[in-house]
């Protein structure tokens, strides 16, 4: 591989920092930079300006309205999103059912449901994990019974992120209860929020925001017409998905700019009169991170280009997925640090826009508290990095 950037790629990255000052809304980027909450209506904003520049489906091909992007541009792409302030693009849509259409939809569903997710007409939101079914997801219990020309829905959903905003919901539900595996008997079904039996409850996290829900099926009626592929092989529709989450999880863009404020924070703070950052066991620490995030970016390129060659990310996935949590953990845990006592105190309140109150420390320790809770839940969700794991070890090595 080629480290080196070409002229054309030069000029991209050029295109791209244009687009950002004069389409990325600039409160927004205020917001991110800020470490402030964002509402619905400035993902919504954001995503906008995107889709009207054809810059939403970054990873799509063009005959589905895509950007056609090389794996070089969406790393170019990403990494200038994070420098700008860009919020990151919601994935569950874009980034996640819209993949299993593409490739396991009928030419009916991908001609219904990829224009409105491109135009945002759509806001999708997942349905996998349940109280007793996380990482292992096939333990799944909620029920879909064939009833005609459609299914009846019930069970719970657990985790749902944004499910509060979400139109409609991609879910993993158990069709045949007989199966010899469990992974045998779940179908993917797509399902309209608004049909009647579905009720969506908050669940606040540790930073006091509502990211994520439970979501209720009571007699929930399904269309038929609305499962993607054959019914009860919904597990390799799941897998499939699961890849391309584990990928962009990975983050590498966001990581780079959250070292950037790190160093920022470390030259501002002071031990024994000195920059925190001439600290020689602090700097070790920082520089370890930032090598081993050069060492993700290498990967992440490596595992974008076998996608652009037509493959599905594999067993590499759960190598970013794992190494990607790991580093923006350690960024977060760093800077908790690089503040001391000014990180200890969390004000929730100087989290949304328009807070006016006095702050506690300077103005970039209010959102360092809730950062650190919040990226502790990275190494669980999209599947535990134990059981990532326990893929890299059958996939890879053979144990």
């Amino acid at each position: 591989m080629d480290l080196n950037f070409t002229p054309e790629e030069q000029a991209f990255r050029d295109e791209v920092r244009a687009f950002m000052r004069t389409d990325l809304p600039a409160d927004v980027a205020a917001k991110v930079k800020g470490g402030k909450r964002l509402t619905r209506d400035d993902h919504v904003r954001w995503m906008t300006a995107l889709s009207k520049r054809g810059w939403l489906g970054v990873n799509w091909p063009t005959e589905y309205g895509g950007t056609g992007w090389s794996p070089v541009q969406r790393h170019i792409f990403e990494e200038e999103c994070a420098a700008a302030g860009g919020p990151r693009i919601i994935a569950f849509g874009v980034n996640m059912v819209a993949p299993v259409i593409m490739k396991f939809g009928t030419a009916e569903q991908k001609a219904h449901y990829l224009p409105r997710i491109l135009d945002l007409t759509d806001w999708w939101c997942q349905g996998y994990s349940e109280p007793g079914a996380g990482s292992d997801l096939a333990s799944l219990k909620t029920r879909a019974v064939r009833d005609g020309d459609h299914y009846v829905v019930n069970g719970q959903k657990t985790w749902t992120t944004l499910g509060q905003h979400a139109d409609w919901i991609f879910c993993l539900v158990r069709t045949d209860p007989q199966a010899a595996k469990p992974q045998e008997g779940i179908s993917f079904l797509l399902i309209d929020m608004k049909t009647p039996g579905i009720t969506v409850r908050p669940i606040i996290l540790l930073d006091g925001e509502h990211e994520v829900n439970e979501v209720f099926f009571d007699d929930v009626r399904v269309p038929v017409g609305n499962r993607i592929g054959e019914e009860n092989l919904g597990w390799t529709y799941a897998k499939y998905l699961l890849t391309h989450e584990r990928t962009n999880i990975a983050g590498v863009g966001l990581s780079k700019e959250a070292l950037r404020h790190l160093k920022t924070i470390a030259r501002d703070q002071l031990k024994n009169g000195r920059p925190l950052i001439e600290d020689p066991i602090f700097r070790a620490r920082m520089a370890q991170i930032e090598i081993d995030l050069m060492a993700l970016e290498m990967t992440n390129l490596r595992v974008l280009a076998d996608v652009q060659a037509g493959g599905a990310p594999g067993a590499e996935s759960s190598i970013l997925k794992i190494k990607g949590t790991e580093v923006r953990q350690a960024i977060t845990d760093l800077a908790r640090r690089a503040l001391g006592p000014y990180a200890l105190p969390f004000q929730s309140e100087a989290l949304d826009g328009g807070f006016n109150g006095e702050p506690i420390g300077p103005g970039y320790a209010a959102p360092v508290a809730a950062h650190y809770f919040n990226m502790r839940k990275l190494s669980i969700f999209g599947g535990s990095n134990e059981i990532q794991k326990n893929i890299i070890a059958k996939a890879s090595l053979g144990l």
